[in-house]
C-alpha cells in the first residue's frame, strides 16, 4: 500500500466517482476510508467516527462480521468463480437459493435470479415482467409505471423508472413507455395534502387515472420502494402500497417492490413489503444481502410468476439475460454467511429500537433548529432532514448548507449522507444507543455551527 502522502496527492486524480461531478471531487477530494470495526469507520488520517450511512445502506451487520468474513476466505480457497450460466451451477448457490427461498416465503416469493447488485436485480425484474406478459400472450404490456422521487438505479431501465430528473436528464432520451404518478410524499406534493392517509388516496386516484388513460392492456408492471429510500426517506401510509397491490391486480400489472435498501431488516421488518401486508411479483434485493462485503444481489420471483414461467414449452420462457457473476459462489457463500447472521442476531428488532430513539432525537433537534423543516422515520433505521430556509414557504436550503453541516457532523463523531436539501441516515442495524447519541450530537454541532 502507497504512504499516505502519496494517497492524498492523488486523491480524486485518476477516477471518477459515482453521483458527483469530477471537478467537484477535484476540488473537494473525498475523505479517504482506511479501516472500520464494528459500527465505526476510520479516515486516512485517523479520525474515527459513527458510520451513520452504513456504508451504503449496505453494512447492516457493521465492520467486524467475522462469519461472513470467513465464508468468503474459505470459498476464495475452495472455488473461486464459476459461471451459472446453462449447463453449469456451484454447491453454495443451491443452497442459498433454498435458504432465501425460506426466508422470503412470507413475501409469497419462491425462486430467486442472482445478480451483481440492486440495479442488476431491477433491470432483472423490468424485463422478467415484460417476459412473463409475452409467454401469456399479452405482446402489448410494455409499459412500466413507476413514483416520482422513487431511486431504482443506474442501469437504462433503472434510470427511466427513476423519479428524480438528477438521474435522468443528462442520459435521455431514455426508455420509451415509462410513466411517473405523484409520491405519498406529505411534505411536498402537489395535491397540497398533509395528511398522509388522504394523501395515499389521493395517489392511490392518481394511478388509476394513469393506468386508464395509457390503458391497462398496455403496462407490464408497476416499480416502488416500499420506503422511498434516496429520493429522501418518503415512507408511505400505511395504505398505500396495499392500494397499490390491489389495484395492479385488478388490472392484471405486475408489482415489483425495489427492496434493494429495505430487505432484511432495515425496516424493522424483515421486509418492507412485509411491513405492509404486500405480496409482489418481484423483489429487488442486493446490498445488505452479503453486508456489502461481496457484490452480489437477487430477483426473487413470485410463485404465480414462477408458474407461468416453468410451464411454458414453447421456448418463449428462455431468458436471454444474465450476468458474468450471476450466483458468483463466493458471494453465495457470503450471502449465506450473512442471512445466517441477520437472523441470529434477529436485527430488525434492534433496527425497530434504535431506529424509534433516533427518530425522536431528530424530532428534538428539528425543535431547536429552524433550518430543519421536516423529519421523516419512525420505521427502522432509516431516517432524513429537509433542510430549508424558511419554513412557512419550505423554500430549500441554500445547497451548500447540507455539506456544512455534513462536514462539521464528521469532525464531530458520525458521517451522514447529503442529497440535495436531505441529510440521510442509514446506519448499521447493529447500532447500539450510545452510537444513536453520537450521531444526534455530532449533527447538534453541525447545526450549531451555522
Amino acid at each position: 500500500m502507497k504512504d499516505e502522502n502519496y494517497l492524498k496527492a492523488h486523491n480524486a486524480r485518476s477516477m471518477w466517482h459515482p453521483m458527483t461531478a469530477p471537478s467537484d471531487s477535484l476540488k473537494n477530494p473525498p475523505a479517504i476510508i482506511t479501516g472500520g470495526k464494528g459500527v465505526r469507520i476510520t479516515d486516512i488520517d485517523g479520525h474515527e467516527v459513527v458510520d451513520g450511512v452504513g456504508g451504503l445502506w449496505n453494512v447492516n451487520l457493521g465492520y467486524s462480521c467475522q462469519p461472513v468474513k470467513d465464508a468468503i476466505t474459505a470459498q476464495m480457497e475452495r472455488l473461486p468463480y464459476y459461471s451459472t450460466f446453462r449447463g453449469t451451477s456451484n454447491d453454495c448457490v443451491i443452497e442459498l437459493a433454498e435458504e432465501l427461498r425460506k426466508f422470503f416465503a412470507p413475501d409469497g416469493l419462491v425462486r430467486a435470479f442472482f445478480t451483481s447488485g440492486g440495479s442488476d436485480s431491477v433491470e432483472t425484474a423490468l424485463r422478467l415482467s415484460r417476459q412473463y406478459h409475452k409467454i401469456r400472450g399479452d405482446q402489448g404490456r410494455v409499459k412500466f409505471l413507476s413514483l416520482k422521487k422513487g431511486y431504482h438505479g443506474t442501469h437504462m431501465g433503472g434510470a427511466s423508472v427513476n423519479g428524480n430528473a438528477n438521474f435522468r436528464t443528462m442520459y435521455e432520451p431514455l426508455l420509451p413507455g415509462c410513466h411517473h404518478i405523484p409520491a405519498p410524499y406529505t411534505y411536498r406534493n402537489p395535491f397540497n395534502e398533509s395528511d398522509p392517509a388522504k394523501l395515499a388516496q389521493l395517489c392511490l386516484q392518481a394511478l388509476e387515472d394513469e393506468i386508464a388513460f395509457q390503458g391497462a392492456s398496455t403496462i407490464a408492471a408497476f416499480i416502488m420502494e416500499p420506503i422511498l429510500g434516496a429520493g429522501g426517506v418518503i415512507p408511505p401510509h400505511e395504505s398505500f402500497m396495499p392500494g397499490v397491490e390491489a389495484i395492479c391486480r385488478k388490472n392484471g400489472i405486475l408489482l415489483i417492490a425495489d427492496e434493494v435498501i429495505t430487505a432484511f431488516g432495515r425496516t424493522g421488518a424483515w421486509t418492507g413489503s412485509r411491513l405492509w401486508g404486500v405480496k409482489p411479483d418481484f423483489a429487488c434485493t442486493a446490498k445488505a444481502i452479503t453486508n456489502g462485503y461481496f457484490p452480489f444481489g437477487a430477483a426473487m420471483i413470485s410463485e404465480r410468476v414462477a408458474e407461468v414461467f416453468e410451464a411454458d414449452e414453447t421456448g418463449k420462457a428462455a431468458i436471454g439475460h444474465g450476468y458474468t457473476y450471476s450466483g458468483h459462489p463466493v458471494g453465495a457463500a457470503a450471502a449465506l454467511a450473512c442471512l445466517a447472521e441477520t437472523q441470529k442476531l434477529d436485527v430488525k428488532v434492534n433496527a425497530a429500537a434504535r431506529g424509534t430513539e433516533l427518530y425522536q432525537g431528530l424530532l428534538a433537534l428539528q425543535a431547536k433548529h429552524a433550518l430543519i423543516g421536516d423529519v421523516r422515520g419512525g420505521h427502522g433505521l432509516m431516517c432524513a432532514l429537509e433542510l430549508v430556509a424558511d419554513r412557512a414557504s419550505k423554500k430549500p436550503a441554500d445547497k451548500a448548507i447540507p455539506g456544512k453541516v455534513q462536514a462539521v457532523a464528521y469532525q464531530s463523531g458520525a458521517m451522514v449522507r447529503v442529497s440535495g436539501n436531505n441529510i440521510i441516515m442509514s446506519p448499521p442495524l447493529v447500532l447500539t444507543s450510545a452510537d444513536v447519541q453520537v450521531i444526534l450530537s455530532s449533527l447538534e454541532a453541525g447545526f450549531a455551527a451555522l
